[in-house]
């Protein structure tokens, strides 16, 4: 509480010149009480904090980010072509050790299978039953882990013997299955890549794919190359070049015109991606496609 403070003013006698000073600095000792009453509290500065130019905690101004440069496209060359059955409705494929894992669809027709790179031969067959329409396929730890379409079931097989191991369970359609060697990468049709538990198969993040800011759907057949999702988007020639961590496609691939226009009258679509990661080959595929493709890419013009 402040208390009153009287000033008496008297004439100037006698001793005016000592009276006018005390009374202008009692004037003065009143202001400055009722500025200290009315000024906002002022903070005690913190152990290390910065006395001069930008307080210590407070962000510092940088530059904006540089917008991230826009896809790049990408055309391709034969390197090899090899035998593939025109009857096999391709929807997940794998290279490994010499010889290709294929996953194929239909009801009634689908199966997992082991096939010779060079002829093209069936090796080894699992039928699915007839209500299961088999989908994408990925090996990892020995295994080999396939997604059925709107049956919400994956199965997993012993790489050697194809016997059943395991079934599971997921919400949404399956499309196309791959792993970045810590986690299953799931597509289910949509712009949305989901990364899994390889052992418990729950969902560990989720990111949606796009292309300067715009969702790209349709996602299909997934293969994981040297730290990129290659991904099939069905119903087109294009595979798009996806970085993981961010969704953002980095690169299209137009794989036109690699079937002849007699070829395609009785050929579904493209749809197929294998990667040979000791030799360094793609290999590319379709659905009832009588050819299987090694090829190699290089920037668009």
């Amino acid at each position: 509480m402040l208390l009153p403070l009287r000033v008496r003013l008297t004439p100037i006698e006698g001793n005016g010149l000592r009276r006018i000073a005390l009374w202008l600095l009692a004037a003065s000792l009143l202001a400055g009480v009722l500025t200290a009453c009315s000024a906002p509290p002022v903070a005690t500065p913190t152990a290390g904090a910065a006395l001069i130019g930008q307080p210590s905690g407070s962000p510092t101004p940088t530059a904006a980010p540089a917008a991230p440069a826009p896809a790049a496209y990408y055309t391709y060359a034969v390197v090899n072509v090899y035998p593939h059955d025109p009857g096999a409705f391709t929807q997940g494929l794998v290279y490994a050790d010499g010889v290709l894992y294929e996953s194929t669809g239909l009801n009634g027709r689908s199966s997992l299978r082991r096939v010779a790179l060079e002829t093209g031969e069936v090796l080894q067959r699992r039928e699915l039953a007839p209500e299961f329409f088999g989908e994408g396929l990925a090996l990892f730890d020995n295994r080999l882990i396939q997604l059925t379409w709107q049956n919400n079931t994956g199965f997993v097989y012993d790489l050697v013997s194809f016997e059943l191991l395991q079934t599971w369970s997921y919400p949404t359609e399956g499309w196309g299955l791959t792993h970045d060697g810590t986690h299953l990468i799931m597509s289910d049709g949509s712009a949305v890549l989901r990364f899994l538990d390889p052992y418990t198969f729950a969902v560990q993040r989720e990111v949606t794919v796009t292309d300067a800011g715009r969702p790209v759907a349709q996602l299909n057949e997934l293969e994981y190359i040297n730290g990129e999702v290659f991904a099939n988007v069905w119903m087109t020639d294009w595979i798009v070049r996806i970085d993981p961590r961010t969704g953002r496609v980095v690169g299209w691939v137009d794989l036109s015109g690699l079937l002849t226009a007699e070829e395609r009258t009785a050929a579904d679509v493209l749809n197929g991606i294998a990667y040979d990661s000791q030799g360094g080959r793609l290999f590319v595929t379709g659905k009832l496609w009588p050819k299987l493709f090694e090829i190699t890419l290089a920037p668009r013009p």
